[in-house]
């Protein structure tokens, strides 16, 4: 194998453009984020900054797995602090409740007759094992504006679909 495929070594430390989170905002977009995934990275952030980092900073100068996880740390709280810079954190509408917006949970019936819900959040909040999707993905992009009753074509990995909204909530 070239060498230009390989490190030095294993210890190596990783560069910090190797490892740094890339925003998957599209230059321009904004950052909208729910109140509650706010709260959530805003707490993170601090038991980061007060808790753990000074807990592995105490750690011996030779212990090569905690400097490690420390810097990994590092980059986490980075990351963080970017990510509650830009964010604009959005409301649920006051009034319109009934039409799919930032925030809401959407729960739709396939061609096939099953049921999925989908909480539409922000890019940073996005959990697929949740059903939390992104409002720039393709899905979210087809569900917004919505209202219950309306069906909508959504083109999936494996092809067409249609999707009948039968609920929208908001938390």
């Amino acid at each position: 194998m070239s060498k230009a495929f390989t490190r030095e070594s294993d210890d190596a430390p990783e560069s910090q453009s190797e490892t740094r989170p890339v925003s998957s905002l599209p230059p321009g977009a904004r950052n909208y984020i729910t109140p509650d995934g706010a709260a959530k990275m805003k707490a993170e952030f601090d038991r980061l900054v007060t808790i753990d980092r000074p807990e592995l900073s105490r750690a011996p100068e030779d212990d090569h797995e905690a400097r490690q996880t420390l810097q990994a740390l590092v980059r986490k709280i980075h990351h963080l602090e970017q990510v509650l810079r830009s964010a604009v954190v959005s409301y649920p509408p006051p009034g319109e409740r009934n039409r799919v917006r930032f925030g809401a949970t959407v729960t739709v019936r396939t061609l096939r007759g099953e049921e999925e819900s989908y909480r539409i959040v922000g890019v940073d909040e996005t959990d697929f094992d949740r059903g939390w999707i992104s409002w720039l993905s393709p899905l979210a992009k087809a569900l917004l504006n919505t209202e219950a009753g309306q069906r909508v074509q959504f083109r999936s990995p494996s092809g067409q679909d249609e999707l009948q909204i039968l609920r929208i909530a908001y938390e």
